[in-house]
């Protein structure tokens, strides 16, 4: 019933948010997965995402928001929650600078919220119909909100209490895209968030097929790393999807 519920409303924003922006210039994508597997367990997972992007002469602006809910046997086991926002100036033929924030909550990472606050230069690589590729880098502010631990070590419970570690850190990302034909393309997005007390670098696969002028089918591959996470918690997150995308404006990958 929750998670019912939960899909409902998260549907009715993202289409809100969608017909907002369309109407304001806007360009983007919306994309829904769901998942739902029976025997031993029962498993429900949900994903949402939404992307949009408005060009404005030498500025870009662009904003990013996903969901990840799931249970299994009633019982939540996935909660992350992602925003960002990013605004880019044309410098050159190639050339760019940005500034970029993002947030994430997880409630299975060990950390209430991750908080990132920077900007930096970028250079379009490839420029081509079918192909593109763009990297950017830069310093920022990261602010992690750790959450209190307990583990056992040698029979003995060890708590670890929660935290708020602020750090100078940088940032990189590489976006590539190639459009196979008029109705299938691939696109590869790695974001890699720089800190001392943790790295997260994350990577996205994707292959698109249109079926239509304004919905496709999306088959992707998501790997999530943290060099050092929390006590009790994994390192690699891996997420498989198969969704639905909306687009609206122009076509991206």
């Amino acid at each position: 019933m929750m998670i019912r519920s939960t899909a409902t409303l998260a549907l009715c924003l993202s289409g809100s948010a969608l017909v907002a922006s369309a109407q304001d210039g806007w360009s983007g994508e919306g994309s829904f997965s769901a998942g739902y597997t029976t025997g031993n367990t029962e498993t429900t997972d949900l994903g949402l995402a939404v992307k949009l992007d408005r060009e404005a002469g030498l500025w870009t602006y662009s904003a990013e928001a996903a969901a990840d809910y799931g249970e299994t046997d009633e019982v939540e086991t996935k909660n992350r929650w992602f925003l960002a926002g990013e605004i880019d100036r044309q410098l050159g033929d190639r050339l760019f600078g940005f500034v970029r924030s993002s947030y994430e909550s997880d409630e299975f990472s060990g950390f209430d919220s991750r908080l990132f606050v920077g900007g930096g230069l970028g250079y379009e690589i490839l420029d081509g119909e079918k192909t593109t590729w763009s990297v950017q880098g830069g310093p920022g502010l990261k602010i992690d909100e750790v959450k209190e631990t307990t583990v056992t070590v040698n029979g003995t419970p060890v708590t670890t209490p929660a935290s708020t570690e602020e750090s100078f850190s940088l940032v990189g990302g590489s976006e590539f895209r190639h459009q196979f034909n008029d109705s299938v393309r691939f696109s590869n997005d790695t974001d890699i968030l720089y800190a001392e007390e943790s790295t997260q670098i994350g990577n996205v696969s994707a292959l698109t097929a249109s079926l239509t002028n304004t919905l496709s089918a999306r088959f992707s591959f998501e790997v999530r790393h943290d060099t050092n996470p929390p006590p009790g918690f994994e390192a690699t997150d891996t997420v498989t999807r198969a969704s639905v995308v909306y687009t609206f404006g122009k076509k991206d990958g």
